[in-house]
């Protein structure tokens, strides 16, 4: 299914479950994990100020499979133990909008240009090789599965109070201009996005895949924030 499909079947989904949500449970803090994220956070954004109770640290994208393909991926391409790396994924959530900086990974690799290539490529169409392996009889439900639970589980822990709750989200952003969303490391608290932290130093390997996404993420946002008002 491409992400036109996808966009055809999940946004009027997304579209209404996000009218539910500002009708009667305004204050909820909401991850948005249905597919293609990068236009479907625009749609309940759009949604909750047609309604007037717009809140844009309540409203997070999930983008938290693409850390966990960086992490394994990059784990492995060291040979090191699955679990013992971080890698922070900005961006978006789809193809070349996906940005993993290795740069930034910890502990700290030195991987040749040839490998931060190819391992950037493969955390964007992680999605791809899943599908491929299961030879178009599925998609990755399993990885989607933990994505979600430990994104939910970090807003849960940040609502009760626990400090330093840092993940990757898609969310509101004035951080790569003229993008409204993006997705970088975000401190969480008690009502959502506390804080979005800075971006940080960066590759010219990965400067230059910030710029190429720029226009396919602005299209992305354009065609939710579109559909949002019909």
């Amino acid at each position: 299914m491409s992400r036109d499909d996808l966009f055809n079947t999940n946004a009027g989904i997304v579209k209404t479950l996000a009218t539910g949500v500002a009708q009667h449970c305004p204050k909820a803090v909401v991850n948005i994990i249905s597919n293609p994220v990068n236009s479907t956070v625009p749609i309940v954004a759009e949604v909750m100020k047609a309604h007037g109770v717009y809140d844009p640290n309540r409203i997070m994208g999930v983008t938290a499979l693409d850390v966990l393909r960086a992490n394994t991926f990059v784990a492995e391409a060291a040979g090191m133990p699955r679990g013992t790396v971080s890698v922070p994924v900005i961006g978006g959530h789809a193809g070349i909008t996906i940005l993993p900086l290795l740069s930034q990974s910890e502990p700290r690799l030195d991987f040749s240009p040839e490998v931060v290539a190819k391992l950037t490529d493969r955390v964007q169409n992680g999605g791809t090789e899943v599908v491929e392996a299961k030879a178009g009889a599925g998609s990755a439900t399993l990885s989607m599965a933990a994505a979600a639970a430990r994104f939910a589980e970090s807003c849960l822990r940040a609502m009760c109070g626990s400090p330093d709750v840092i993940e990757c989200a898609y969310v509101v952003s004035s951080l790569v201009q003229p993008l409204p969303y993006f997705a970088s490391r975000v401190h969480l608290g008690r009502n959502g996005v506390e804080r979005i932290l800075p971006l940080g130093p960066m590759t010219a390997f990965e400067l230059a895949a910030l710029e190429k996404m720029k226009p396919e993420l602005q299209a992305n946002i354009d065609k939710g924030v579109k559909f949002a008002s019909k």
